[in-house]
């Protein structure tokens, strides 16, 4: 038995937990085991898995003071996540892509300011409303420096795809997103662009912000990620992005086997086979059966192969 956190810092271990899901579903990528949470650790803040709670922050965020405090940041201490896409990438022999990721800037913020996964992220907002505009602001723009030097070390160490997880921006008012948080994540798509080149895909997934559609157009990314609560065909309406992702909800995956197959069905149908990848609309829950997952997997291919009477396929399928 081993803790998640030791786990993503063992390369072997992540690296074969990388590979796992691809052994055992058709997946037309993996990605890579570990954890938006790696930046505020390698910033000298600790964090621990806590069973029934999730990630805990030993001492969350309180003053600017605190911001001073943190360690330098060095893509150094974070060697353990590119070993281990190297040796993912052995693993794999270029069969599939392989994604790197990390979290977004005001969702790390707020997770190192609320200590753990909170229902209103009422004390990181805090300091976004406070009169001192320089205490988020400096986190922020410290966070959004780590951000793009995470993400070019794993794609020099051999990701082909980078995905930006900024998951609590749904509790931002539509103003405060576009304003405070999506300048930032404009600068770490162009800055990684910059380093890594165009040709290297760069996916965001902003949760909860379909009021702020048109500003996703604005911020440069490859491929936009939706939730569930998003009509696909507003999504293709509004979003000039070129790709799309998601965005089957979680739960609908403890349906049995017609009706997911079903609800796939109704997805491909309505995002259409083109410019398309087929994902769950955020993370797969940790109760879900594994036969229900390889059910959701097989449904995609065989109803977009349908959809494209034989054609090539430009839908693949994730799960993360």
């Amino acid at each position: 038995k081993h803790d998640f956190f030791d786990i993503c810092r063992n390369p072997e271990l992540s690296a074969k937990l990388t590979v796992q899901p691809v052994e055992r579903f058709n997946l037309d990528a993996a990605i890579i085991f570990s954890d938006i949470l790696v930046i505020p650790q390698a910033l000298g803040m600790s964090c621990t898995m806590k069973p029934g709670i999730g990630p805990a922050f030993d001492k969350p965020l309180q003053s600017k003071a605190d911001v001073h405090d943190l360690e330098s940041f060095s893509t150094n201490k974070l060697e353990y996540v590119y070993e281990a896409i190297r040796q993912t990438k052995t693993l794999l022999n270029n069969r599939i892509p392989l994604i790197g990721f990390a979290g977004g800037p005001w969702t790390l913020m707020s997770y190192m300011i609320d200590g753990m996964t909170s229902k209103t992220c009422s004390k990181s907002k805090k300091w976004l409303y406070d009169e001192d505009k320089t205490k988020s602001a400096e986190l922020l723009s410290l966070l959004t420096d780590c951000i793009v030097a995470h993400l070019i070390a794993q794609v020099e160490a051999g990701a082909n795809f980078v995905q930006v997880f900024e998951t609590n921006s749904g509790f931002l008012t539509p103003d405060m997103f576009n304003t405070v948080v999506a300048p930032h994540l404009r600068a770490i798509c162009s800055r990684v662009q910059a380093a890594v080149g165009e040709e290297i895909p760069i996916a965001l997934f902003a949760k909860g912000v379909n009021q702020s559609l048109p500003t996703l157009n604005t911020l440069g990314y490859t491929v936009i990620s939706i939730d569930w609560t998003l009509d696909p065909e507003l999504a293709r309406e509004f979003l000039f992005t070129p790709c799309l992702q998601g965005n089957m909800d979680p739960c609908a995956l403890y349906a049995g086997r017609e009706d997911l197959e079903g609800m796939v069905r109704e997805m491909l149908q309505r995002f259409g086979t083109r410019r398309y990848i087929a994902n769950l609309g955020h993370g797969i829950y940790p109760d879900m059966e594994v036969e229900h997952v390889e059910w959701f997997v097989e449904a995609v291919h065989r109803v977009s192969e349908e959809m494209v009477m034989g054609r090539d396929v430009d839908v693949c399928t994730l799960y993360t």
